[in-house]
């Protein structure tokens, strides 16, 4: 599946990381803008000029090291922004208290690949850097090492100070109608069209049973499967996660193609593939399912999903930041500074 303009070569052990240069750079700025609200393009290029570099380097190096890795560093931007904003505060490890435990954020992970990329650049460029950025290009370069498109992340955010485990108790979750999917998006600025390409980046990554059982085994009044599930796929869904089986095995959550970033999973959800709840209920409202179709029709353009992605993900990573005063540099990401 092709992303031209975005799209960049894909690493693999055999190539290389080959980077198509000023065309895709170039496209990109003049379709998002080199600036949203406070932050900017470039923002590090005087201080830190590696710092982008740094970052990409250490997901690249995880991503071989452990595929699922580009799925959970996305995820991790998304329930990042969705809480306090893009501040860094799903980073902070403070026990029982944070809203890393948070019932929405079960199954998150990519915390050690972030606190080595913050290593890392501090040895260069000392307190400058903050997490929260880095969360944000890890999340592209994650994109983009997936086959998805590479697109220029405005930068310059500061770290917050607080993560409060109740501050995230209205995150999106699987079990959620579309309305009320809808209604959390639009509190956090973004719209319907966002909520369909955010949900997209399911398109790598997996999920457990546990986040599927509802749907398989008690979706109905009498115990029913979601009827949105297609007759044909149900069984194997059923045969991945039987009835009383162990919650915690996993399955990928585009099962066509579950490790590239294309535009399958909206076909899954058109076919009655998709494997968790939230996916499938795009297809139960008239202006999401407009927005899927608009990707997977006739006139569809898998190179205007890779455009609109770029463009949702930025905008979701405008959300709530923390500029100047408003926050702080960590010097270690799972921790606000002490003084």
């Amino acid at each position: 599946m092709e992303f031209s303009p975005f799209q960049m070569p894909v690493y693999s052990s055999n190539s290389g990381l080959i980077i198509l240069f000023l065309l895709s750079f170039c496209c990109i700025n003049h379709l998002i803008g080199f600036s949203e609200g406070q932050l900017r393009v470039g923002f590090y290029s005087p201080t830190c000029p590696r710092a982008e570099s740094i970052v990409r380097s250490v997901v690249r190096e995880a991503t071989l090291s452990n595929p699922r890795t580009p799925a959970l560093l996305l995820r991790l931007q998304f329930h990042d922004c969705m809480v306090e904003g893009c501040d860094g505060s799903i980073l902070i490890d403070n026990g029982d208290k944070g809203e890393r435990l948070a019932t929405g954020n079960q199954g998150l992970g990519g915390f050690d690949v972030i606190e080595k990329a913050k290593a890392n650049v501090e040895r260069v460029c000392r307190g400058v850097v903050s997490c929260s950025d880095i969360v944000a290009l890890a999340a592209r370069d994650a994109v983009f090492l997936s086959n998805g498109p590479f697109y220029q992340v405005p930068t310059g955010r500061r770290d917050g100070r607080v993560s409060d485990i109740s501050r995230a108790a209205n995150l999106p979750d699987v079990d959620d109608s579309i309305q009320l999917l809808k209604s959390k998006f639009r509190q956090k600025g973004l719209s319907n069209k966002d909520l369909v390409l955010l949900s997209a980046a399911h398109t790598i990554g997996t999920t457990a049973c546990f986040f599927i059982k509802t749907r398989l085994y008690n979706f109905t009044r009498g115990g029913g499967a979601d009827p949105a599930i297609s007759p044909r796929f149900l069984p194997k869904l059923k045969a991945k996660c039987p009835f009383r089986g162990d919650i915690n095995v996993r399955l990928p959550l585009d099962p066509v193609t579950e490790d590239s970033f294309d535009v399958q999973i909206l076909k899954n959800i058109r076919d009655g593939l998709a494997v968790i709840g939230s996916d499938a209920r795009l297809y139960d409202d008239g202006s999401t399912k407009e927005v899927v179709d608009s990707y997977i029709g006739k006139r569809g353009s898998s190179a205007a999903f890779g455009q609109d992605f770029a463009q949702a993900m930025v905008k979701i990573g405008n959300i709530g930041v923390k500029t100047a005063s408003q926050g702080e540099i960590r010097r270690i990401c799972s921790a606000v500074n002490s003084n």
